[in-house]
């Protein structure tokens, strides 16, 4: 489980890069490199990290489900996840 401050830093980097997302594109097409750096750094979608949408765990993301190879397993062994099967694991 992530502790709850992490999981509030990435909501405010998620936030931060939509809020700027127009700004950024903008600058980049005019090649302002120094308007980019005045940028927050936080607003940079490079900055934010893929993290489980059910316990906040950044490491063992499976981008194609949005959860962690730990939730994964435990849903998969429950039967929650639809087409998979328990092989030698």
């Amino acid at each position: 489980m992530a502790k709850e401050s992490m999981k509030a830093r990435e909501a405010k980097r998620v936030k931060l890069n939509a809020k700027y997302a127009t700004k950024r594109e903008a600058l980049l097409e005019a090649g302002d490199y120094e308007g980019l750096q005045k940028l927050p750094k936080n607003s940079s979608p490079v900055r934010m990290h893929n993290r489980c949408k059910l316990t906040g765990r950044p490491k063992g993301y499976m981008r194609q489900f949005g959860i962690s190879r730990v939730m994964f397993r435990e849903m998969a062994n429950k039967g929650l996840i639809p087409g998979v099967r328990k092989a030698s694991w």
